[in-house]
């Protein structure tokens, strides 16, 4: 889970993911979206991979990434459980 929250903490990697929400995309097409260089994308792309937030598939020449929502709803239950385990407790 380490992994997940370091590459969370990118706003790039986080407008990435925002970007694949709406489908499929190739690395191109998410550059489009960024001032950055295309090696600087891939970079982001393979931090998102190497935490599994993304999946990368080979359709002909092009690679496709698209979310991996598992990763997020185990995210969540993690955080839900906090929710759970403070109910009734005064925080402050």
């Amino acid at each position: 889970m380490n992994e997940t929250f370091k590459a969370l903490s990118d706003e790039n990697r986080r407008k990435i993911l925002d970007l694949l929400q709406n489908g499929d995309l190739t690395a191109g097409d998410i550059a489009k979206h960024f001032e950055m260089s295309k090696p600087g994308v891939s970079q982001h792309l393979s931090i998102l991979k190497n935490a599994e937030l993304v999946y990368a598939i080979k359709k002909g020449q092009y690679v496709y990434y698209s979310l991996n929502s598992t990763v997020f709803q185990d995210v969540l239950k993690w955080v839900i459980q906090f929710n759970s385990t403070t109910k009734g407790e005064d925080l402050c």
